[in-house]
């Protein structure tokens, strides 16, 4: 992560240390002022950071006894806030179609291991979101989920049940509130630290929130800030991310 790079580990670590460690994220402006480095030098930073912070590959969470709760969001401005002249450019028409303007998130909660798995996906169908639960729950896993009907006919793949918002939020031990709470603390860090995510670096910011969330100091993993640096210094071989790359004029050569 740090090849080639003219900025002193004096000024990586410390970037490290904050991205980890701050509940909502820190901005590149904030990074900028307190390492004394420009505020493109701290974004492009900050990317190859939350690139050492993803996890490679997740093992998969649930199975037999566990329980889990499955969720998705939609992340971006409303239309009504949005200039004519980039709905213009979007093809969006006075009502910009089914959510066009936005990206989709899924997530599902290990309600025991307290640990998440969430990633962008490209549409809230069910083929889609079937296939991310089946890539990342193990099966016999109790799923509960809301009345979306991505999840209809779940019940093929793990025991499912459902509770539809539109009677209730909580019905004995069937809710989502757990992945709910994940949310409200993606949108906080998105709406209130970073303010303008572009679509195409979303996932990035997911895996940021995801790496702290599962590594949170709880009563059953009793993490501390040093842990948390530790694990993200940890992560960084192999993972480089160059400024085309970053900047999509290359694709991606790892993940």
């Amino acid at each position: 992560m740090f090849e080639d790079s003219p900025i002193a580990l004096e000024k990586w670590l410390p970037a490290v240390w904050m991205l980890c460690n701050d509940k909502n994220g820190v901005s590149s402006y904030e990074i900028s002022r307190a390492l004394g480095v420009t505020q493109k030098s701290a974004w492009f930073m900050l990317h190859r950071i939350r690139l050492a912070m993803q996890s490679g590959s997740f093992n998969k969470i649930g199975g037999p006894g566990s329980t889990c709760e499955a969720d998705e969001t939609v992340i971006g401005g409303k239309l009504k806030n949005m200039h004519n002249s980039r709905k213009e450019k979007m093809g969006l028409g006075q009502y910009g179609g089914f959510r066009r303007h936005q990206s989709c998130v899924m997530g599902v909660l290990d309600r025991d291991a307290r640990q998440v798995r969430a990633s962008v996906i490209p549409v809230a169908g069910r083929l889609v979101m079937q296939g991310m639960l089946k890539q990342h729950v193990e099966p016999e896993t109790m799923m509960y989920t809301d009345a979306h009907v991505g999840y209809d006919h779940l019940s093929l793949h793990f025991p499912h049940e459902v509770i539809n918002h539109l009677e209730a939020y909580v019905r004995g031990k069937v809710h989502t509130n757990g992945i709910e709470n994940f949310w409200s603390l993606l949108k906080r860090g998105l709406h209130g630290t970073y303010v303008a995510v572009e679509p195409f670096h979303l996932q990035r910011y997911v895996d940021e929130q995801v790496f702290r969330y599962n590594n949170r100091a709880t009563k059953g993993n009793p993490l501390n800030d040093a842990d948390r640096f530790m694990l993200a210094m940890s992560q960084i071989v192999g993972k480089r991310l160059t400024y085309a790359e970053v900047t999509g004029k290359v694709g991606e050569t790892n993940n």
